[in-house]
């Protein structure tokens, strides 16, 4: 299937928001998830389904400034 993650198509074989996560390598702990303009709370990153066409955003938590 084809999913655009953070503005970029690509092509995988992800089911959830978490095999997303696991296929990018990122923790899930450092970034909030959005699915299609709604963020995907961190108790549903398991169980929230990602299809053909859907679009996902990682905002990363960043530190830092004076």
């Amino acid at each position: 299937m084809q999913i655009t993650i953070n503005g970029k198509p690509e092509e995988m074989q992800a089911g959830t928001v978490m095999d997303v996560l696991k296929h990018k390598a990122i923790d899930p702990r450092m970034v909030a998830v959005e699915l299609n303009a709604s963020i995907v709370e961190r108790a549903q990153l398991d169980t929230t389904a990602v299809k053909d066409g859907d679009q996902v955003e990682f905002l990363f938590y960043m530190g830092g400034g004076t």
